[in-house]
């Protein structure tokens, strides 16, 4: 099984999908993750982050692995170091976008990403392409949103939990641009697939949302089961 969450930042993709994947039993992979790191490494060697040329190098030279926990989501490893939690930092929250939107990244990146599908029994990917471009065949797509406001609330609440000193009209402005950024690049933008369930959170908990999404799922899998019941009776004429 493969479920595809796309959305953009704050609104609740990685909690959910983290979730979702942890009850279906399925391994959970969080795209945004792999962006953040390659935008840590550059930052760190001083890389041009507009060059795309540059960027897809940086991924080709380095060791990037990810691993799955049940509990902390995806854990990103680069050349064998755990970056996990540098890469949230508000540096890189600031400047992901702006690697993302890079054709040349992003190209070494969906690579990467659907080779890992492939190689899972069955897997929950967020991100921002994924029912659009990664895995244009996924089983089921969902589409989550919320208002700005909101998102920037979730974002400013984290930062605080891990004790980061923000202003909250600065995280406003930031994910206004990381939308505009996400939206409008060339290479696969951030966009709504067509068969996508779109939910808006900002009025849900993460419980609400998650049951949501595994509605949606038992529903369609026990109709499936159904119509696979009713085709074999057909054949043995019953």
């Amino acid at each position: 099984m493969q479920i595809a969450i796309d959305g953009p930042a704050g609104a609740g993709k990685s909690s959910v999908a983290r979730e979702v994947g942890r009850r279906l039993g399925l391994k959970c992979l969080d795209t945004g993750a792999m962006y953040r790191a390659v935008t840590w490494k550059a930052l760190k060697e001083g890389i041009d982050i507009t060059n795309g040329k540059l960027l897809g190098q940086l991924v080709r030279d380095c060791n990037m692995e990810t691993e799955y926990n049940d509990k902390k989501g995806t854990l990103i490893y680069l050349d064998g170091e755990n970056v996990t939690e540098k890469i949230r930092s508000p540096r890189v929250n600031k400047n992901v976008s702006i690697v993302a939107r890079s054709p040349e990244l992003r190209r070494e990146l969906v690579f990467l990403q659907r080779k890992l599908a492939e190689k899972s029994d069955g897997i929950v990917m967020e991100g921002r392409d994924i029912g659009t471009n990664v895995l244009i065949n996924a089983d089921y797509k969902f589409y989550l949103c919320a208002s700005l406001e909101e998102r920037a609330k979730r974002r400013w609440l984290e930062m605080e939990a891990k004790g980061v000193d923000v202003v909250f009209e600065d995280l406003i402005k930031e994910i206004a641009m990381r939308d505009r950024i996400d939206q409008e690049r060339e290479e696969s933008p951030l966009a709504i697939a067509s068969e996508a369930q779109i939910i808006d959170t900002t009025s849900y908990t993460l419980e609400e949302v998650v049951e949501k999404v595994l509605e949606i799922v038992c529903t369609a899998k026990i109709k499936e089961h159904r119509e696979d019941r009713i085709e074999i009776f057909h054949k043995e004429g019953r």
